[in-house]
């Protein structure tokens, strides 16, 4: 009889192990969050101060990144560690976070001969970096003897608003 009720404790106690191993119950009633070096997928929208929107993840699949790893702007980088699959935050992240200050050095002048065919304003060229990287920009003056290009990323110098959920972390 004294052997059968250890047989049932040693048994009792197995099956509550497994429980504990299935449900993935670590006793400490916590959430993962995420981290830096975490691979996750986020849904976001972004808005600029006005309420426009410039970018969203809506109808499509969710963005994939590694926290921390600097493939995403700053601002959005460091949103993302603490939140909760499921959870949704709204951050502003200033410029200087963003895509940098608005920058008039940014703006090139080119002699017109240099460009092939009839250009206007709104248009986009390509021009050459000095490192050899080709880069297409906005036209945004034009006078008989020179083009003038905006060399500056098109969110350059906005604080940008992103609605992030986070989706999954891998």
């Amino acid at each position: 009889m004294h052997r059968n009720t250890l047989t049932s404790i040693g048994l009792l106690a197995c099956l509550m192990i497994a429980f504990v191993s299935v449900s993935g119950c670590t006793g400490t009633g916590e959430t993962a969050t995420a981290e830096a070096g975490d691979l996750v997928q986020v849904h976001y929208t972004g808005t600029l101060a006005d309420g426009t929107v410039f970018d969203t993840s809506e109808g499509r699949e969710p963005l994939q990144f590694t926290v921390g790893a600097g493939e995403m702007i700053a601002g959005f980088d460091q949103a993302v560690p603490g939140m909760a699959v499921g959870e949704s935050k709204t951050v502003t992240i200033p410029a200087d976070q963003a895509y940098g200050a608005y920058r008039d050095d940014l703006l090139i002048d080119f002699d017109r001969e240099q460009v092939n065919g009839t250009v206007e304003v709104g248009q986009k060229v390509t021009i050459t970096t000095s490192s050899g990287q080709a880069m297409n920009v906005p036209v945004v003056n034009v006078t008989d003897s020179t083009i003038t290009v905006d060399a500056n990323h098109p969110l350059a110098g906005k604080d940008l608003t992103f609605t992030i959920e986070l989706v999954e972390i891998a």
